[in-house]
């Protein structure tokens, strides 16, 4: 069914779609540009840095797609991720003990929180 004629339709089909992407160096979140291709780095000095490891690495036996941690990054993101898990474990909980909405509301705004605080590895 046509629109008629005069009206405005809420949604473009012709414009594409901006995703949001994360930077490959730090992680910090990009858009895609109009036009040309996806961007890797959000700034100079996290391709520099990316480029420093990459020369480092090289000729080791450590793999091109390692991710290399300090021991204080890999307790930080254990901890975060203990702390997702109780958080699922809360939310479980309230969910078997018919919990109202507002404090499930509450719970799922936790997880949340957690869950994009434990995806960044930097």
């Amino acid at each position: 069914m046509a629109a008629a004629r005069g009206t405005v339709c809420a949604v473009d089909a012709t414009r594409p779609r901006r995703r949001t992407y994360a930077c490959a160096w730090c992680g910090s979140a990009m858009a895609d540009s109009e036009m040309g291709r996806r961007r890797k780095y959000c700034k100079r000095s996290c391709r520099q840095r990316a480029y420093e490891q990459r020369a480092l690495v090289a000729g080791a036996s450590i793999p091109d797609d390692a991710v290399i941690l300090s021991a204080g990054d890999v307790a930080d993101f254990g901890d975060r991720m203990f702390a997702l898990r109780c958080a699922a474990e809360d939310l479980e909980t309230a969910v078997g003990e018919d919990a109202d909405r507002i404090t499930l509301a509450g719970l799922v705004d936790d997880l949340l929180s957690l869950a994009r605080d434990a995806e960044r590895l930097r």
